[in-house]
């Protein structure tokens, strides 16, 4: 299994960027990396110096408040899309983006199902809750 540690994803997603700012060739999941990065102009700085993010303690975990996490889940979102698992979480991202009128407003707003599917996985010692996850995003796909 793969485990990084915190300061490989931060050195991970400090050089992603780098890459893309010379324009250096760059594995695929780099480049979506940077893809996401490039979405959150307001932590362009926390990525241009990896040493000084490793070092950086970002607070209590909170999705706003921690890039690295925030840039994590845009990664998990969009590789739990692109492989459809939850089964219908594509479609349902899908749907919310169409609605929001743009994909990363979308994923956003999946992060908040997706930590809250995280939480309740952690407060009740089980396996996360996949469906309850996809109904959540279906459901501010419809409201």
């Amino acid at each position: 299994m793969f485990s990084p540690s915190q300061a490989d994803v931060r050195r991970f997603f400090c050089g992603a960027w780098a890459k893309s700012r010379a324009n250096q060739p760059m594995e695929a999941i780099e480049t979506l990396a940077a893809g996401w990065i490039a979405e959150h102009p307001e932590w362009h700085a926390d990525f241009a110096d990896a040493e000084a993010a490793v070092a950086r303690n970002y607070g209590d975990g909170s999705v706003g408040g921690n890039p690295f996490l925030h840039l994590s889940m845009h990664l998990s979102i969009s590789e739990q899309c692109s492989i459809d698992q939850p089964r219908g979480i594509r479609q349902a991202v899908e749907l919310l983006a169409a609605k929001r009128g743009n994909l990363h407003d979308a994923h956003h707003e999946v992060m908040e199902c997706l930590g809250q599917m995280l939480a309740d996985a952690q407060s009740k010692r089980q396996a996360p809750n996949g469906e309850a996850y996809v109904a959540c995003v279906q459901r501010r796909a419809t409201r």
